[in-house]
């Protein structure tokens, strides 16, 4: 039987921080209504640029959802006594996360009510038409291994039901790249490399987003992370994050190799505005470095919050990066014909220019708020607080392996 987790408190915090989250989720979702009624005309997007600032924080958490179960996997499947305990958070924090996403993207197009029309007329020749399929039974997966993990007569199906859940989330990962790396219409997208980016930016977003969450959940409960789990974490974490800025250079690498993709790569790094600011100092910088520098400097990493501070640098970056792949990547123009200039009504050649107006920004931060609106809930309802058992993880050498 589920049972509540009583080792949290009934006392205001909780509530203090279901409102905070509820608030900013409510913001969101005012925004979106308000560009509902109002006309896509209230924000800047263009046709050039119909994907924009709410697309990069929905793709970012969708992603994410996919990623954060890899915690889970890493205890299940693999076998490591250190995650074990983690999943059913990882569980719950995957499905905000895609619930969170989801409800992004559908606000952002406009007419959710349309909704039912996609689900009952599947395109599966498109890589749209297949996030229908992909989506409900990531979800189904995610809940039917939570229901594993948590019913003791079900245990001995939680290793099946996870490796089911694993190839399906790769999928899942791998169909969201290729919704960019199908595109031929626009430069910055078209290559079979952003599928495996998108995978392992998955796995370091997701781990980034469960250490924040794990940290708001212990100290709402007076606990603290033992620094042996925590050390583990945050080396996992780190490789992960240099992993994502290998497949990211490779990206750049593949790119600038061919003489057309030149011009392009030019303005993503160099003189793209904003694009070079959010590349270098966001990701690279910000996003990459420094959280490096706080998970393995030996005298940082120990104090109170810099692992914390690396995981919400992580996703700063992250969404730095999606920012200038996806915005990026839709503002410099198709080159058409190579060497020559294309000018018309319709701006062919043209360098679009787009800053997010204010009912985007509340949008994509609302995301934020279901996610962490859920996650405080679905932790007060079910009992998914990690609870190590730390003599018996020494006795089994799972600390030092």
């Amino acid at each position: 039987m589920f049972t509540p987790n009583f080792r949290y408190k009934e006392g205001p915090a909780f509530y203090l921080l279901v409102a905070a989250g509820g608030l900013v989720a409510a913001i969101g979702v005012a925004a979106a209504y308000y560009m509902e009624h109002m006309g896509h005309i209230v924000t800047n997007m263009t046709n050039q640029i119909p994907w924009a600032l709410p697309h990069v924080f929905a793709i970012f958490l969708i992603i994410s959802a996919s990623g954060v179960m890899m915690v889970a996997s890493i205890g299940t499947l693999f076998g490591k006594n250190v995650y074990k305990p983690r999943a059913r958070l990882a569980c719950l924090l995957a499905i905000a996360l895609l619930a969170a996403g989801l409800s992004v993207i559908m606000l952002d197009l406009g007419r959710a009510d349309r909704l039912p029309v996609a689900l009952t007329h599947l395109n599966p020749t498109s890589e749209f038409g297949l996030n229908i399929i992909f989506y409900p039974t990531f979800l189904t997966l995610t809940s039917l291994y939570l229901w594993t993990l948590m019913e003791p007569r079900m245990n001995r199906y939680s290793k099946t039901v996870d490796l089911a859940n694993l190839i399906w989330r790769l999928m899942l990962t791998t169909g969201t790249g290729s919704i960019f790396g199908f595109i031929v219409a626009r430069q910055a997208y078209g290559t079979a490399v952003l599928a495996p980016m998108f995978i392992i930016s998955s796995f370091a977003w997701g781990l980034a987003i469960f250490l924040i969450i794990q940290r708001v959940l212990y100290g709402w409960s007076n606990m603290v992370l033992d620094p042996a789990v925590l050390k583990r974490m945050k080396n996992l974490l780190g490789i992960y994050i240099g992993a994502v800025f290998y497949f990211v250079s490779v990206y750049h690498l593949t790119s600038e190799y061919y003489a057309k993709q030149g011009d392009f790569e030019h303005f993503i790094l160099i003189d793209g505005g904003i694009f070079p600011m959010l590349y270098w100092g966001g990701f690279v910088l910000l996003g990459t470095l420094l959280p490096l520098l706080l998970i393995f400097h030996p005298r940082i990493w120990p104090k109170p919050g810099a692992v914390t501070t690396a995981a919400v640098l992580v996703i700063f970056g992250a969404l730095c990066h999606l920012y200038v792949l996806i915005v990026g990547g839709q503002a410099f123009p198709m080159e058409i014909f190579p060497g020559m200039t294309a000018t018309s009504s319709f701006y062919d050649g043209a360098i679009e220019h787009y800053v997010p107006s204010l009912p985007e920004i509340l949008l994509s931060i609302g995301g934020f708020g279901i996610v962490f609106t859920i996650a405080i809930i679905g932790a007060r309802v079910l009992n998914v607080l990690p609870q190590d058992d730390i003599a018996q993880l020494k006795a089994s050498g799972s600390l030092t392996d």
